[in-house]
């Protein structure tokens, strides 16, 4: 099979060729199609897939191209992985965010909003193409705001897009732990948008456990989302929030973190891939073991402003690995060999959620198979889940409808209707800030 990666030169690909040299099965991945629109991330990122695959018996064959149009050709499975801007624009998102005193983190509030608006084109672009090129290719959609851009391709790809997030993985992985549970053996009861989601039961063996772990403030408060959000308040709620609801509910102690800090997240990613990609552009330095060096300290170092605010500490040691690759790799097995699986993915909602429309993507736990990702039958959400869920649903809307029409109109309302813009005043002003700052946006007038 040919797996294209789009935004190939990307720092977290390695992750994902790593989880295919362990896969030998038949029918696996033989071809893998690195594109990038930048040839010197591209050499960088080959040099360290390269010394991943020596002396790997079969490894899959890697090549690059910075034509779009060629690394779809033909394509099985594409894995859309872009950042629209790059790091640049990450930082720029939450400078002018912060400027304004309200967040700017790439997928929550108004840093996600200014993603979103200059990703949907390029995503809308790549879906047209795909459909175009490779008719027969499945989707797997990690870029941010995976939610949003998921429900943007699908508006020409259908099902064929799936969505996919590592963060309801590790949160289920973690509660399952502090329980005493297998992890590979515990149903997941969650639901939610992409980053805005609860896990509301965790079942082993038919019980459910969770109501074990909310009633035992000590237990609740040993693990990472106790100690970020504090047992008590997840006591109060009667569910375990997925990480990013930190940004809203202590938001004033997030802002407040983020204006402190010595750098933002985005700056500080910009700097350190920046080196990466220098260094490994030298034909002496050892791509694999800068490659690995480099990601240690990403993944430390990952929300520190919300753990610091709220005396969280430092992360444990079983959440430095990573996870989104094993969710893409399963995801694509269950589809090509049919080996039936449930994940939870970003998926169009169909009768899902009775809240929100059958085209509106959500995350939930769904079922998948050769035909794809079919969601399963949830409860209703929680009052408190609603409205954040139908705010934040209602922003994406506005977002699609100005990239779809080059509206300043509703670019302006998606920041003034999202929950951590306190002030259309301020949305306006966000607006003007970022057109100025990033050229992706000058199509709203």
């Amino acid at each position: 099979m040919k797996l294209t990666i789009l935004g190939g030169g990307g720092f977290r690909v390695p992750l994902v060729y790593g989880a295919l040299l362990g896969d030998h099965a038949e029918g696996r991945v033989t071809q893998v199609v690195l594109h990038d629109v930048d040839d010197r991330r591209l050499y960088a990122v080959a040099r360290v897939l390269a010394e991943q695959a020596a002396g790997e018996p079969d490894a899959p064959e890697v090549s690059t191209t910075t034509d779009l149009d060629e690394a779809l050709r033909g394509a099985d499975f594409v894995f859309s992985a872009i950042r629209v801007g790059g790091l640049d624009g990450r930082a720029n998102d939450e400078r002018v965010a912060l400027s304004e005193g309200v967040l700017g983190q790439e997928t929550v509030g108004a840093g996600g909003i200014a993603y979103g608006l200059r990703t949907v084109p390029v995503a809308v672009d790549i879906a047209r193409r795909v459909a175009r090129l490779a008719p027969d290719a499945w989707v797997i959609n990690f870029t941010n705001p995976a939610g949003l851009v998921t429900e943007a391709m699908s508006r020409h790809l259908g099902d064929r897009v799936i969505g996919i997030c590592d963060s309801p993985v590790g949160l289920g992985r973690r509660i399952a732990r502090v329980l005493g549970a297998d992890p590979r053996e515990a149903w997941i009861d969650y639901v939610g948008l992409n980053h805005l989601g609860w896990v509301r039961g965790l079942h082993v063996k038919g019980r459910d456990e969770l109501p074990r772990l909310l009633a035992d403030l000590p237990l609740l408060g040993s693990f990472e989302e106790g100690r970020l959000f504090g047992a008590d308040w997840l006591q109060s709620l009667g569910v375990i929030p997925n990480e990013y609801l930190h940004y809203y509910y202590f938001n004033r102690e997030t802002v407040r973190a983020y204006q402190q800090a010595e750098k933002t997240r985005g700056a500080f990613l910009h700097d350190q891939q920046a080196r990466f990609y220098t260094q490994v552009g030298t034909p002496d330095t050892p791509a694999l073991a800068t490659w690995h060096r480099t990601r240690a300290e990403r993944e430390a170092t990952y929300m520190a402003e919300n753990r610091e605010s709220a005396g969280a500490g430092d992360r444990e040691e079983e959440d430095l690995s990573g996870g989104y690759e094993k969710v893409a790799l399963a995801l694509m097995r269950a589809v090509a060999r049919d080996e039936r699986t449930t994940l939870i993915l970003n998926v169009r909602n169909r009768s899902t959620l009775s809240v929100l429309d059958g085209d509106a993507v959500i995350e939930v736990p769904c079922l998948v198979d050769a035909q794809g990702a079919h969601p399963v039958s949830v409860d209703p959400l929680p009052d408190h889940a609603t409205g954040l869920v139908c705010a934040v649903k209602a922003v994406e809307r506005e977002v699609l409808r100005a990239a779809e029409s080059g509206s300043r109109t509703h670019a302006v309302k998606a920041f003034a209707l999202h929950p951590l813009v306190d002030s259309v005043n301020v949305a306006r002003r966000l607006v003007d800030g970022y057109t100025a700052v990033h050229p992706g946006l000058a199509y709203l007038k």
